[in-house]
């Protein structure tokens, strides 16, 4: 592609990071450059715990088996998300329950998750989309009322902020992703993060595969013994070592992002106007991070005829999420067409367009004619 959908944002610092981790001698999992990063991102975040994790998905499953779900136990997931979402409640032995989204913000509706939350429920899985958190306050009214926890999904979140936090700090657990694709990226990464000590010490264990290794390394034991079931979700040191070079640069890559984004904006209300397509929304209170720029087109086949457009002229675009509910797993779940209509609706119409800090002005002059030039066509 010419203009590729994503560029991921590496320079010389961060191949020094690398050299640097490989040099020392020492790469495993929880080095001294992974206990750096952590404690960066504590700071970023302003978060007592968190610890890295080989990818979101892992920090995901750690957050599950921390809350310890038995069997029925069940956790409410909008159907508009990716499945690492879903895996790591069925893995940690619960029961998936969607919900579905706001029709502006894309982010989990409060009110299908008040009609979906039950005696079985333990915990409510927000998820934050293109950098936008969701309605945290009505959703946290929900889980006080009913005694459940929330567990943020961030993946998308962060350097976003919720009425002043950091997205993904709300709940008692967020989840965060380095991918390739995110605003940071380690290529893989993640992290799990906790407000809760007692969750802190939990995850720890299941972390180093059920071990207390933790306090061995701490002295605050003089061995270490298999304590509880777990696994291994350490990533390796250089992980840290690149997660800290992508952390010095936070605020250059947030302001590249953002006035991408407002271009966006601002360039396309006119289409809006027109009726030809809706623009994302960020409501009061929600600080985004920019990391997605999408459009809703009329239907699914005119979404579907953007993609090819922009595929003929070089250019790189995507749909996103597939309605989870209507998945093979979600119909087995008892799930079916109709369950949830906004997710329908939105997952068919909805077209992703490039955003990273590399995206030249001119690249994006042609993105922006290259919409423009689409409407015209579709009206010939």
């Amino acid at each position: 592609m010419k203009i590729p959908f994503h560029r991921p944002v590496y320079d010389q610092r961060d191949e020094c990071a690398l050299v640097d981790s490989l040099r020392s001698g020492k790469i495993v999992g929880d080095g001294e450059l992974t206990r750096r990063a952590s404690e960066k991102l504590a700071a970023v975040l302003k978060v007592p715990h968190v610890l890295l994790t080989p990818s979101c998905t892992h920090a995901l499953e750690l957050a599950m088996l921390t809350l310890r779900l038995q069997p029925g136990d069940e956790v409410i997931v909008p159907s508009f998300t990716f499945v690492s979402s879903t895996n790591c409640v069925l893995r940690a032995g619960g029961r998936v329950v969607f919900a579905d989204i706001l029709p502006d913000t894309l982010t989990m509706d409060p009110a299908s998750v008040a009609q979906q939350i039950g005696p079985r429920t333990r915990a409510i899985m927000p998820v934050v989309y293109a950098g936008v958190s969701p309605d945290l306050d009505a959703l946290g009214t929900l889980a006080q009322k009913h005694s459940v926890e929330i567990v943020e999904d961030a993946a998308q979140g962060i350097g976003a902020l919720y009425r002043g936090r950091a997205a993904g700090t709300t709940g008692v657990m967020g989840c965060y992703s380095f991918h390739e694709t995110k605003n940071y990226s380690t290529g893989e990464g993640g992290a799990f993060v906790t407000t809760n000590a007692k969750y802190m010490a939990l995850a720890e264990v299941i972390r180093e595969k059920g071990t207390n290794r933790k306090q061995f390394m701490q002295g605050l034991v003089d061995k270490y013994t298999w304590v509880d079931v777990g696994s291994s979700y350490l990533p390796p040191d250089f992980t840290g070592a690149l997660l800290l070079s992508q952390l010095e640069k936070r605020e250059w890559i947030q302001q590249k992002r953002e006035a991408v984004y407002r271009r966006y904006l601002e360039e396309l209300v006119p289409l809006q106007k027109k009726g030809l397509l809706t623009l994302p929304v960020i409501p009061p209170g929600v600080k985004s991070n920019h990391h997605i720029f999408h459009v809703l087109l009329a239907d699914e086949a005119l979404r579907n005829r953007s993609v090819a457009f922009f595929r003929a002229h070089d250019i790189g675009t995507s749909f996103h999420y597939l309605p989870l509910h209507l998945s093979p797993v979600g119909q087995s779940l008892g799930c079916r067409a109709g369950d949830f209509p906004v997710t329908e609706s939105v997952s068919g119409r909805l077209l992703r367009l490039p955003i990273y800090p590399a995206l030249t002005e001119d690249e994006q002059s042609e993105v922006i004619a290259t919409m423009n030039q689409f409407f015209e066509s579709a009206r010939g």
